[in-house]
């Protein structure tokens, strides 16, 4: 089992720290018992903040560091619930009795007493991270993608393409439609392993472009305008482009475009758009070629609806999940079950499977690139065991590593309090119904929402619900429209369980 705990740490770590700050700036009178543990448990923090983004990334595969997280994650809360009651303590609006001052006093010495053994359990929590051998990391947030997640247009005979036949042709149809536009930019989005880029490929390679000058540009999660804009131009010329100013990079495009002898006719695909600035995104839409007479379709494939919306011409493309059918179909190519000689007695046991896949495609593949060597009573063994929880071969650790990869993408990509909002939703059972309006109330009552100089904690809680809707974690109840709008935690797709109500882990559903 693959567990996030290093990434529910650095957001409960930022809430803490982020906490103490407030006291320690506020105006609540820090008096003798805390002035001194409160400033060092700041300071500690602050230095091991910077080592847990490496932490979250080896934690994946390392069970010592998500066992070494799991203590980290147990302690913030322990911290916050210190500083809850201190907070309570020092309300301007509490009450004292008069009559028996030493109580309060009691109090403050007690809490104080309770940090000291917070502050000392932190402090050898910080001491074991040494042998890990942490990298530091910087002050940014987004972390580099590594290399083998880039990808291609390329496809050949054996890539695997199921069930995707009608969303390529109501693309297809909309570009059709929009052919009066000098430049149209499609975004097609959903949650990661749903199969955009697959789709992204279809289209590319579709004869429907035949006439076409193609490019294929991975943007991922560093977004670089210039970077996309010499791919461009090197791409369409066929020769190698290092323009290092926005200005340059722009006339070039211009005078390559204009030139008789290119194509006007352009289809570009910008794959993996993680970038959330919209500053940076309106730079990229107009980056984009557009000439006159000429015709210049974009396909963006992202996961975040809010990017889609930003960077669109078009109304963007939700892809929606798979059927358990189709899973079963991708699970059946990938194990080569028509091969086997007992297919007659497995194929009721490889249906129940594909029902685990919560309607992903890149789960289905990696469940039949698993199943593909097992026996019968390996399958029944898969259908009854909860197989993430427990990897017992290289095979079963590769499989479950690229289904999480994806997922975990996105949750790292959340800010802390987005993270912390998210993790909540782990206490409903599956397919719950959350009201919206309940649901910002919790968070709010946790402290999940952190204060805001522009915007009130109602108005950050509506924006995070539209963000987790718009990544597909939550979606919207098949209610009746006269009852108050609610959603449905994504468990098919995700499944959150709480240990404890503090060790976050993500598994696929059973």
């Amino acid at each position: 089992m693959a567990e996030v705990g290093g990434m529910l740490a650095y957001a409960m770590l930022k809430m803490v720290t982020q906490q103490l700050g407030s006291i320690i700036g506020g105006q609540l009178k820090l008096q003798w018992y805390f002035s001194d543990d409160f400033r060092k448990m700041k300071m500690t923090l602050e230095s091991m903040e910077a080592v847990l983004q490496d932490a979250e990334r080896r934690s994946i595969r390392d069970a010592a560091v998500r066992l070494w997280l799991k203590r980290l994650t147990d302690a913030m809360y322990g911290i916050s619930d210190i500083l809850g009651e201190f907070e309570t303590m020092e309300s301007p609006g509490r009450k004292v009795c008069v009559q028996m001052p030493y109580l309060a006093v009691g109090s403050k010495i007690l809490i104080a007493n309770k940090m000291k053994k917070m502050r000392q359990e932190v402090e050898n929590i910080k001491d074991q991270h040494r042998q890990f051998s942490f990298k530091t990391d910087s002050k940014s947030n987004v972390q580099p993608v590594p290399d083998e997640r880039e990808t291609d247009s390329y496809m050949d005979d054996q890539t695997l393409v199921v069930g995707r036949t009608e969303d390529k042709r109501k693309i297809l149809s909309c570009f059709s439609e929009s052919m009066a536009q000098d430049i149209t930019i499609l975004p097609i989005y959903g949650i990661g392993g749903i199969g955009k880029t697959i789709l992204a490929k279809l289209i590319f390679n579709d004869t429907y472009f035949k006439d076409h000058s193609k490019v294929w540009i991975y943007v991922s999660q560093m977004l670089n305008v210039n970077k996309i804009g010499n791919s461009i131009i090197s791409q369409l010329s066929k020769c190698e482009s290092n323009l290092t100013e926005r200005q340059m990079i722009r006339n070039h495009l211009g005078q390559l475009l204009t030139d008789p002898n290119y194509n006007k006719k352009i289809m570009i695909v910008l794959d993996d758009v993680w970038e959330e600035n919209d500053s940076q995104l309106n730079e990229l839409k107009t980056m984009l070629p557009v000439i006159k007479g000429g015709k210049v379709v974009v396909i963006v494939t992202t996961r975040d609806e809010h990017n889609a919306r930003k960077i669109c011409t078009v109304q963007p493309y939700k892809l929606l999940p798979l059927s358990d059918e189709t899973c079963w179909a991708i699970i059946k190519r990938k194990s080569e079950f028509e091969a086997r000689d007992d297919k007659e007695h497995l194929e009721q046991v490889g249906r129940d499977i594909a029902m685990k896949c919560g309607c992903v495609a890149l789960a289905a593949q990696a469940l039949g690139y698993m199943l593909k060597p097992r026996t019968f009573g390996e399958w029944e063994s898969v259908r009854n065991s909860d197989i993430w929880n427990a990897s017992t071969s290289e095979q079963e650790s590769l499989a479950h590593h690229n289904v999480l990869a994806c997922l975990l993408l996105s949750y790292r990509s959340m800010p802390p309090p987005l993270k912390l909002c998210f993790a909540y939703s782990a206490f409903f059972p599956k397919g719950y119904k959350l009201d919206k309006n309940d649901l910002i109330y919790q968070w709010i009552a946790h402290g999940f929402i952190p204060p805001s100089s522009i915007f009130s904690t109602r108005q950050l809680g509506e924006k995070y619900a539209k963000r987790l809707l718009g990544m597909s974690f939550l979606q919207h109840s098949k209610l009746s429209s006269k009852l108050p709008e609610s959603f449905v935690d994504l468990k098919e797709l995700v499944h959150l369980d709480l240990n404890n109500c503090r060790s976050l882990n993500i598994v696929l559903d059973n």
